[in-house]
């Protein structure tokens, strides 16, 4: 792990995010890339892994690109660990993003969480996306877990019955519960059949449910716009193929039931609630 500056932060909560196995349609990237822009504050990197300890070239290539003086360079795959730095929030957030690593998952996760230690960080919010049979025309269900039944419960999450394979998301997770570091996963539901382009309306679902779960307000700049462009772009192509039309009633409806069963007075608090508030941060 390569150190390159560690600011001072205030109580820091840390935000997890990896391109690849865990980010159907790039949501979880993109909702760690819109943490670090959408507040138009500079963020300060804290340090990056070895790439040639934890990344198979073969798997993930490294890029080339000319920059600004028109000299060929190599940008190589690399975890990098940033800090934003957020005064008009009670704390601040350090955000963890690249690609996910295809090597020595367990060094990975011990070198991220050493670095957590000497940060203070007591809160690891892990955020993930995967493939579901759900329509795209229907708010973006996202999900909380917790591996550890008392964290969920306080933090009012489901405990995670999961079994099965698992990306470094479950490592780190696992690693933060052996190191008693209270961990939570965020994850989104992408419909399988919409999953060949990024998704901005699930990225908004998952920095929304952020918003609810840290009593924040994150400004959601193009991202609303965005994801009514997406929506509108996949209708249309589902409208020209009338087996996917046929199947994306019959997932609205199933969606709708369900919607219905699950509706309560504090769901429709929840959402009165983040209205007043951006209204609010609006004037």
């Amino acid at each position: 792990m390569q150190i390159h500056e560690i600011p001072a932060l205030r109580d820091p909560i840390a935000i997890v995010a990896f391109n690849g196995w865990n980010d159907a349609g790039e949501a979880a990237s993109g909702a760690s890339a819109h943490l670090m822009n959408c507040w138009g504050i500079q963020e300060n990197l804290i340090a990056e892994s070895d790439s040639e300890d934890f990344y198979d070239y073969q798997q993930i290539r490294p890029m080339v690109f000319v920059d600004n003086s028109e000299i060929r360079r190599i940008n190589w795959p690399t975890t990098r660990i940033y800090a934003v730095l957020t005064p008009h929030l009670p704390f601040d957030l350090v955000v963890i993003r690249g690609p996910e690593p295809s090597l020595k998952w367990k060094s990975f996760s011990a070198q991220i969480l050493d670095l957590f230690d000497d940060l203070e960080i007591d809160l690891v919010i892990t955020l993930g996306s995967l493939l579901a049979d759900v329509p795209h025309s229907r708010p973006i269900s996202v999900t909380g877990t917790s591996a550890n039944p008392e964290l969920a419960k306080r933090f009012g999450v489901e405990v995670s019955r999961y079994e099965g394979p698992t990306g470094i998301l479950g490592i780190l997770q696992d690693t933060c519960q052996r190191r008693n570091i209270d961990a939570i996963s965020l994850w989104a539901a992408i419909p399988h059949y919409a999953s060949a382009s990024p998704s901005p309306k699930a990225t908004l679902a998952l920095i929304e449910e952020l918003e609810d779960f840290l009593e924040i307000t994150i400004p959601t700049g193009d991202l609303t716009e965005a994801a009514r462009a997406w929506e509108i772009a996949v209708s249309q192509l589902a409208a020209e193929d009338s087996e996917i039309s046929e199947y994306v009633k019959q997932l609205e409806a199933d969606k709708d039931d369900s919607d219905l069963e699950d509706t309560t007075g504090d769901v429709i608090a929840k959402e009165f609630e983040r209205y007043l508030k951006r209204q609010g941060d609006s004037q």
